[in-house]
């Protein structure tokens, strides 16, 4: 079912913002002074983003049985819940970063070539994963189902990768939150 008409403007939009995300977060990473704008714990944003991380996650393996099984609307409704519950992680996130300066890994040997193996990983695929999911909804919400399962088969293990690695880097930091 088509929702959107393809538009070069959005196609741009979607450019801007996929370059806007990640500049924003790496600025936000570098503030020099936080304004603590909820008043939360420095451990209750890791914690909140780990569960968003998890049941995205989730809502990913259910969407792709979903389309192997041809339930199209079923699938439109949970990749668009997996969506909202990004858009809801990365509002969080740059509100973290406002509000918190990072707490750095006190983990030390192999664990920690491990976390920080996961930990680059999981920032690098964050930075591509923004335009992958915008473009990849888009190509669905204009019907342009050929290039939105093209693009999906990038997209998914992708943003399944970093929905789970997310996690783990919260079992690794937490004990020093």
């Amino acid at each position: 079912m088509k929702i959107l008409a393809p538009s070069r403007l959005m196609v741009n939009f979607i450019i801007a913002l996929s370059v806007a995300v990640p500049l924003i977060v790496v600025l936000l990473m570098n503030l020099e002074t936080r304004t603590d704008l909820l008043g939360l714990d420095v451990g209750t944003y890791p914690f909140f983003h780990a569960v968003i991380n998890g049941l995205t996650a989730i809502l990913l393996a259910v969407g792709y049985a979903l389309i192997k099984n041809n339930k199209m609307n079923l699938h439109r409704n949970v990749m668009m819940s997996a969506f909202v519950l990004s858009v809801v992680f990365l509002v969080s996130y740059v509100i973290s970063k406002i509000s918190h300066d990072p707490v750095p890994y006190g983990g030390e040997g192999i664990m920690r070539y491990v976390y920080f193996f996961i930990l680059i990983s999981h920032i690098v695929l964050s930075g591509i994963i923004v335009p992958l999911v915008l473009f990849t909804m888009y190509r669905a919400l204009t019907g342009q189902y050929q290039k939105h399962k093209k693009i999906a088969r990038w997209t998914f293990p992708i943003w399944m990768y970093v929905s789970v690695t997310g996690v783990l880097v919260y079992v690794f930091m937490q004990p020093y939150y």
